[in-house]
């Protein structure tokens, strides 16, 4: 994408665990697996607001097509298979900290013939101190960082590093998720209606710790980056399959969350609604993904 409230699928693992203690960060392989799993399903689930969002970035592009490309916190790769396929002449690096998400990309890319345009990097960007240490041979066109800036330490440090990166007149796409996605309507047919609504406070109460991201405008600005673009995108998708299977998996991540203050009521419709009975969430047709993402478009100035 693809942590705190929003913690979920969109987890990046750019860099290793710092003031945020993002909890994908502290997890087991079979737990990074489960997320690896989660971001491939939302990949799956929001793959128009993907076509959307590289469409625009490339309006911004001009004439000139970008021809290479680095996507900072990869991920599994949603990001790097989205931009390979609207830029079908780029070489693209996708970097992340983690081998098992490296993995994935590599994986997609040769099931998608992309092999030849895609490279792997593995790297913590918070342990480089400046850009002629980076494990990235620049200059690129476009520099890629979706859902990944505000896992840095220091990420106005980040983004002046970023540009450093990038060529004359390069661009730098940041986005972020603006809240956590919902799924549920308000009445599931078992507790009270407002259940996903109290989920997520009791998860943000619970993760006080997390900021929501920042507005990048400043940061962009300070660290010699011209803001050319922001927009916000709407995330949605009916139900399918592949939605219940997210909504499922995100909702049992929400719920598993440790020291969670969720009511006894609450967590009973939890179980109903993620086990395999007629009001679980496998065999319901009532399900939809709504949410937003913003997005900045920055040029070196």
């Amino acid at each position: 994408m693809e942590q705190h409230a929003h913690s979920h699928a969109h987890a990046h693992s750019l860099a290793h665990p710092h003031r945020h203690a993002h909890a994908h960060a502290h997890a087991h392989d079979h737990d990074e697996g489960a997320l690896a799993d989660l971001l491939d399903l939302d990949a799956r689930v929001l793959h128009a607001y993907l076509t959307d969002v590289t469409g625009w970035v490339r309006e911004h592009t001009g004439a000139r097509t970008p021809r290479r490309i680095a996507d900072l916190g990869a991920g599994t790769g949603t990001g790097t298979m989205a931009l390979a396929r609207r830029f079908p002449r780029a070489e693209l690096v996708a970097v992340d900290t983690s081998p098992a998400m490296l993995e994935r990309v590599r994986a997609k890319a040769f099931a998608e013939g992309l092999a030849h345009r895609v490279r792997t990097v593995q790297a913590d960007l918070d342990t480089v101190t400046d850009a002629g240490t980076w494990p990235l041979d620049g200059p690129f066109d476009l520099v890629w960082a979706a859902s990944s800036l505000h896992h840095l330490s220091d990420p106005p440090a980040g983004l002046a590093r970023a540009r450093q990166l990038l060529a004359p007149d390069g661009l730098l796409v940041a986005v972020e998720m603006d809240a956590f996605p919902r799924y549920l309507p308000d009445d599931v047919g078992v507790g009270e209606p407002g259940l996903e609504e109290r989920l997520q406070s009791a998860v943000d109460a619970t993760r006080g710790d997390m900021d929501p991201f920042p507005d990048w405008e400043p940061s962009l600005a300070g660290a010699g980056l011209e803001l050319v673009a922001r927009r916000t995108f709407a995330t949605t998708a009916s139900d399918s399959p592949a939605l219940r299977r997210c909504a499922a998996a995100h909702l049992g991540r929400a719920a598993g969350a440790p020291g969670l203050d969720l009511g006894d009521d609450d967590r009973v419709a939890l179980s109903v609604l993620l086990g395999d009975g007629p009001l679980g969430l496998a065999r319901r047709g009532d399900l939809t993904v709504h949410g937003t993402r913003t997005a900045w478009i920055a040029r070196r100035a």
